[in-house]
Protein backbone atom coordinates (compact mmCIF):
# COMPACT_ATOMS: atom_id res chain seq x y z
CA UNK A 1 0.00 0.00 0.00
CA UNK A 2 1.31 3.45 -0.88
CA UNK A 3 0.34 6.98 0.11
CA UNK A 4 0.42 9.92 -2.32
CA UNK A 5 2.73 12.81 -1.47
CA UNK A 6 3.53 16.04 -3.31
CA UNK A 7 6.61 14.43 -4.83
CA UNK A 8 5.09 11.07 -5.69
CA UNK A 9 4.44 7.93 -3.71
CA UNK A 10 5.71 7.21 -0.22
CA UNK A 11 5.57 3.64 1.04
CA UNK A 12 3.63 3.27 4.30
CA UNK A 13 6.74 1.75 5.90
CA UNK A 14 8.61 4.96 5.13
CA UNK A 15 5.82 7.04 6.63
CA UNK A 16 5.89 4.97 9.81
CA UNK A 17 9.66 5.35 10.01
CA UNK A 18 9.40 9.12 9.54
CA UNK A 19 6.78 9.37 12.28
CA UNK A 20 8.92 7.29 14.65
CA UNK A 21 11.96 9.44 13.93
CA UNK A 22 9.91 12.57 14.63
CA UNK A 23 8.83 11.12 17.95
CA UNK A 24 5.18 10.70 17.03
CA UNK A 25 3.92 7.74 18.96
CA UNK A 26 0.85 5.63 18.59
CA UNK A 27 -1.93 5.05 21.05
CA UNK A 28 -1.23 4.36 24.72
CA UNK A 29 0.35 1.00 25.48
CA UNK A 30 -2.12 -1.86 25.33
CA UNK A 31 -3.95 -2.05 28.60
CA UNK A 32 -2.49 1.22 29.89
CA UNK A 33 -5.12 3.05 31.95
CA UNK A 34 -4.27 6.78 31.92
CA UNK A 35 -5.87 7.37 35.34
CA UNK A 36 -3.96 4.44 36.85
CA UNK A 37 -0.72 5.59 35.21
CA UNK A 38 -1.23 9.09 36.66
CA UNK A 39 -1.84 7.57 40.11
CA UNK A 40 1.36 5.50 39.86
CA UNK A 41 3.44 8.47 38.69
CA UNK A 42 2.00 10.67 41.45
CA UNK A 43 2.88 7.96 43.96
CA UNK A 44 6.45 7.71 42.66
CA UNK A 45 6.84 11.50 42.80
CA UNK A 46 5.66 11.46 46.41
CA UNK A 47 7.99 8.57 47.17
CA UNK A 48 10.92 10.58 45.81
CA UNK A 49 9.97 13.69 47.79
CA UNK A 50 9.56 11.77 51.06
CA UNK A 51 12.78 9.76 50.77
CA UNK A 52 15.40 10.22 53.44
CA UNK A 53 18.06 9.75 50.77
CA UNK A 54 20.46 11.77 48.63
CA UNK A 55 19.89 11.83 44.88
CA UNK A 56 23.06 11.81 42.82
CA UNK A 57 22.84 13.47 39.43
CA UNK A 58 25.96 14.00 37.32
CA UNK A 59 28.16 13.36 40.34
CA UNK A 60 26.46 15.89 42.62
CA UNK A 61 24.16 14.97 45.54
CA UNK A 62 20.76 16.65 46.00
CA UNK A 63 18.09 16.43 48.66
CA UNK A 64 14.83 14.63 47.95
CA UNK A 65 12.74 17.75 47.30
CA UNK A 66 15.25 19.14 44.80
CA UNK A 67 15.35 15.77 43.04
CA UNK A 68 11.55 15.64 42.89
CA UNK A 69 11.39 19.15 41.40
CA UNK A 70 14.00 18.25 38.78
CA UNK A 71 12.19 15.04 37.82
CA UNK A 72 8.87 16.92 37.69
CA UNK A 73 10.37 19.40 35.20
CA UNK A 74 11.63 16.53 33.04
CA UNK A 75 8.26 14.80 33.25
CA UNK A 76 6.44 18.01 32.26
CA UNK A 77 8.74 18.34 29.25
CA UNK A 78 8.47 14.67 28.19
CA UNK A 79 4.86 14.00 29.15
CA UNK A 80 3.69 13.44 25.57
CA UNK A 81 5.89 10.34 25.21
CA UNK A 82 5.09 8.88 28.63
CA UNK A 83 2.28 6.31 28.50
CA UNK A 84 3.10 4.15 31.56
CA UNK A 85 4.83 4.45 34.91
CA UNK A 86 7.69 2.47 33.38
CA UNK A 87 8.00 5.15 30.68
CA UNK A 88 8.09 7.79 33.42
CA UNK A 89 10.98 5.97 35.11
CA UNK A 90 12.79 5.37 31.80
CA UNK A 91 12.46 8.87 30.34
CA UNK A 92 12.23 11.21 33.34
CA UNK A 93 13.75 9.52 36.38
CA UNK A 94 16.58 7.22 35.38
CA UNK A 95 19.39 9.19 33.79
CA UNK A 96 20.70 12.61 32.88
CA UNK A 97 19.55 13.85 29.48
CA UNK A 98 22.75 15.86 29.24
CA UNK A 99 25.42 13.30 30.17
CA UNK A 100 23.51 10.01 29.89
CA UNK A 101 24.81 9.15 33.36
CA UNK A 102 22.35 7.13 35.47
CA UNK A 103 20.77 8.84 38.46
CA UNK A 104 21.69 7.14 41.73
CA UNK A 105 20.10 7.10 45.18
CA UNK A 106 22.20 7.01 48.35
CA UNK A 107 20.24 5.80 51.38
CA UNK A 108 22.42 5.17 54.43
CA UNK A 109 25.39 3.08 53.34
CA UNK A 110 23.76 1.80 50.16
CA UNK A 111 23.78 3.48 46.73
CA UNK A 112 21.59 2.11 43.92
CA UNK A 113 20.44 3.19 40.49
CA UNK A 114 17.36 5.40 40.69
CA UNK A 115 15.61 3.35 38.01
CA UNK A 116 15.99 0.16 40.06
CA UNK A 117 14.86 1.91 43.26
CA UNK A 118 11.73 3.29 41.56
CA UNK A 119 10.89 0.01 39.78
CA UNK A 120 11.04 -1.78 43.12
CA UNK A 121 8.67 0.78 44.66
CA UNK A 122 6.34 0.58 41.66
CA UNK A 123 6.05 -3.19 42.06
CA UNK A 124 5.39 -2.78 45.80
CA UNK A 125 2.76 -0.08 45.14
CA UNK A 126 1.00 -2.19 42.51
CA UNK A 127 0.84 -5.20 44.81
CA UNK A 128 -0.49 -3.05 47.62
CA UNK A 129 -3.18 -1.42 45.46
CA UNK A 130 -4.09 -4.38 43.29
CA UNK A 131 -2.41 -3.09 40.13
CA UNK A 132 -0.44 -5.14 37.63
CA UNK A 133 3.27 -5.80 38.04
Amino acid sequence: MRTKTAGGLLPIRGLVLVLLLLGVSGPPAAGADPARTRQEIDHLMGYIAAAQCRFIRNGKAYDAQTAREHIQRKYDHLQSRIRTAEDFIRYAASRSSMSGEPYRIACGNQTVRCADWLHEELVRFRRQTGGAD
